[in-house]
């Protein structure tokens, strides 16, 4: 191995002491003082700046830095000062031209400096926490020329005048404004925002607030509001070209302050142009311009949404409480429907489906829907309307269309097992009388309602489906089994409803005719021998018949009638006239449903089978009724309705209420139950809090019907009262 020796260098100071000229720093300073003259007064093409660049390097090496950047200041002072001078000197509209090519002049110049005196700038300027040059040379402009006591002030001035000329609809030069602004910022944040911005938005304040005030008493809301947007868009379009981008908040918010919020509850509520008006015309382009605008504003949104939510509850209640539109409860729904559809339209169109909106709009009709206690039966008569005839030839999409509709008024209903209760009893006639347009359609609102409510609140509705389906299966094996021995008895469909599944009340057993009460009988030995353990009982008041009548000369007609129109209709087979009371003792019909069948029997136009005299729409017991020899109809089959009152009358509307609450007791005992159960304890407060909550779904119990549920618990022994505290209870095992 070889070892190298390490070499050591060793630099050692001149031997002969470098001797300098005392007048060198004068010298090179002239010098340098003489191109900076020479570079303002535009005569740079003849100087050396490698030469220049030593010299100021060699001033610096040699410890004669303070000279020359004193000796900077002192010329670049004095050149300013000329410049100002003779930017001041410039009369009229083209000073802010004259101090743009200064500013630009000075600009080339200090980057010539800076080039030559570019050493100084990287040594000696850190070394001793001076100024750099570039900046100095901004900061000496902005002193000595932007800050001279006749140049500021006319600045500001010139700059706000032209930017008033521009929004006064005169065209100004951009692009000289726009330079003119980047040398405030060039000179520093403070400078722009001390000399210009906060001059700028103090004005744009003052005319704002003055046009603002001229326009609400000119303008209607629409054409106020059109203004205000353009005028927004002019000031950002303004920041945009010639100012700091900074400036955009602060000058919108300005307009926003002076157009919008300042007159916000004038605009919203202006006579005859207002935000009602516009809801109640469809603007929907005023109202997005409404949206939009106040939208900037912290509650500006709130004001629009409350006057929205003011107007749709009173219209609404208009709606619901009118007593006109409750003779037409298809209609009242169709005008329910209309009018969300509207307010949708609108959120959609106008609010960018802003979903506080639409919250509003929900808990509005929410609000007003559940004002009229008879809305959920006329949903429910509206849904019978559409499934009997409504939706032929309607396409599959749009039958989904109406039924979402009405899926969205039944969320609304607090008491949904009113509806419930009544879409059974509709659907019940539907499916019996082979009324309904769809199954399909029937289908898919089952569907729909189970989707919102659970299996138990469909599950009865859909047993009704299985007994249609099983009937027919019924039917079939009964006539395979007896078709033969029936010869020629009238031709019986029975449908056999379980009991639950159906809403069928307890009715009076009518009289059937001779000719039907036979096969009747037959089938019910062929059902019960099939059937073991079971019981059936005949719902006349649910039946519908086909007869074959013939009338004066020999004109034969089929007549489809409900079962209590047959049982009237076949005693005039062995009667010429007979009274109301007479046709009353013998059939058995309620007299109620009597009448109503003897109305559409006799008083229909076109269906009128019976004569009655006298002639008049109300049937009185002494009434005389007549076979009608002298009936015609351009149909062979003629359909007889009976008149029914599409909606309830009040005593039947009565009566549903008491079974709906009926219904409803051992729902809240049951809830009850369950809540004391996992809880053991509770006060009364809790238990009526908490039986709310799980029942809302359905209904909103009553906290007096809560309480009597209690107690008929506490009677039961389900429950006890606490002995110190009676307003606990314990849960009893």
């Amino acid at each position: 191995m070889s070892s190298h020796k390490k070499k050591t260098f060793q630099i050692e100071a001149f031997k002969h002491r470098v001797v300098v000229d005392p007048k060198y720093a004068e010298k090179t300073w002239k010098i340098l003082e003489h191109a900076i003259h020479e570079i303002y007064n535009h005569n740079a093409s003849g100087l050396s700046f490698e030469e220049l660049y030593r010299n100021a390097y060699n001033m610096v090496l040699h410890k004669f830095g303070e000279k020359l950047y004193s000796g900077l200041v002192i010329t670049m002072t004095f050149h300013l000062k000329e410049i100002s001078k003779s930017i001041e000197s410039v009369q009229g509209e083209i000073f802010l031209e004259e101090l743009n090519r200064k500013w630009a002049d000075h600009n080339k110049a200090l980057q010539m400096i800076r080039d030559i005196l570019m050493y100084m700038d990287r040594t000696f300027i850190p070394s001793t926490h001076k100024t750099p040059v570039h900046e100095l040379g901004l900061n000496l402009w902005r002193d000595v020329v932007i800050h001279s006591s006749k140049t500021q002030a006319r600045l500001q001035h010139t700059l706000l005048e032209l930017m008033l000329r521009e929004r006064n609809g005169e065209v100004i030069n951009r692009g000289l404004m726009r330079n003119i602004i980047k040398m405030l910022m060039d000179l520093g944040l403070s400078v722009y925002q001390d000399d210009f911005e906060k001059h700028f938005l103090e004005v744009s304040a003052n005319f704002y607030q003055l046009e603002s005030q001229k326009l609400i008493e000119t303008c209607d809301c629409g054409d106020y509001l059109k203004k205000a947007e353009k005028r927004l868009n002019e000031e950002i379009e303004r920041v945009s070209h010639y100012l700091d981008a900074r400036s955009e908040m602060k000058i919108t918010n300005v307009v926003e302050k002076e157009m919008i919020e300042n007159h916000m509850h004038t605009l919203v509520h202006m006579e005859n142009s207002g935000l009602v008006n516009m809801l109640v015309d469809d603007k929907y382009e005023d109202l997005g311009r409404m949206y939009n605008l106040f939208q900037r504003i912290p509650a500006g949104l709130t004001i629009v949404k409350e006057v929205m939510t003011s107007y749709t509850r009173d219209m609404g209640k208009q709606l619901v409480m009118d007593p006109e539109r409750l003779r037409d409860p298809v209609d009242f729904v169709q005008r329910l429907l209309d009018l969300k559809d509207k307010y949708d339209k609108i959120i959609t169109l106008a609010f960018n489906n802003d979903k506080t909106f639409q919250n509003a709009l929900n808990s509005s009709f929410e609000y007003f829907i559940n004002l009229n206690a008879r809305s959920p039966e006329f949903i429910s008569l509206f849904v019978d309307d559409k499934l009997r005839r409504g939706l032929k030839g309607v396409g599959e999409e749009d039958v989904e269309i109406v039924l979402d509709k009405v899926m969205m008024l039944f969320r609304y209903l607090q008491e949904k097992d009113v509806f419930e209760k009544y879409y059974k009893q509709h659907l019940a006639k539907r499916l019996l009388s082979g009324k309904t347009s769809s199954d399909d359609a029937e289908r898919s609102l089952i569907v729909k309602l189970k989707t919102e409510c659970g299996y138990q609140f469909t599950s009865k509705l859909e047993g009704m489906f299985t007994d249609m389906k099983t009937s027919q299966d019924t039917m079939q094996g009964f006539y395979a089994c007896h078709g033969a021995e029936l010869g020629d008895s009238p031709t019986l469909a029975v449908q056999v409803l379980t009991t639950g599944s159906w809403p069928t009340q307890p009715s009076p057993q009518c009289n059937l005719p001779a000719e039907v009460v036979g096969v009747c009988e037959k089938f019910r030995s062929y059902y019960l021998g099939t059937h073991n353990g079971r019981r059936l009982s005949w719902q006349t008041n649910m039946g519908v018949a086909d007869l074959k009548a013939t009338f004066g000369k020999g004109q034969k007609h089929e007549l489809n009638v409900s079962t209590y129109q047959m049982c009237v209709l076949m005693l005039f087979n062995n009667a010429d006239q007979l009274t109301c009371k007479d046709i009353e003792q013998a059939t058995g019909i309620p007299i109620s449903d009597l009448k109503r069948c003897l109305q559409s029997l006799a008083c229909v136009k076109g269906k009128n089978v019976l004569r009655k005299e006298p002639m008049s729409k109300d049937i009185a017991d002494d009434d005389v009724f007549f076979f009608n020899d002298k009936f015609t109809s351009k149909f062979f089959k003629v359909k007889i309705g009976t008149v029914v009152a599409q909606r309830e009358s009040e005593p039947e509307n009565l009566e549903t209420r008491q079974r709906v609450e009926e219904d409803r007791k051992p729902q809240i005992e049951a809830a009850i139950v369950r809540i004391m159960k996992s809880r053991r304890v509770l006060d009364h407060n809790n238990i009526v809090a908490e039986v709310t909550k799980q029942l809302q779904a359905r209904f909103l119990p009553n906290p007096v019907v809560i309480k009597k549920r209690i107690e008929s618990l506490i009677e039961r022994e389900f429950l006890e009262r606490d002995k110190v505290n009676r307003k606990l209870y314990r849960y009893l095992a």
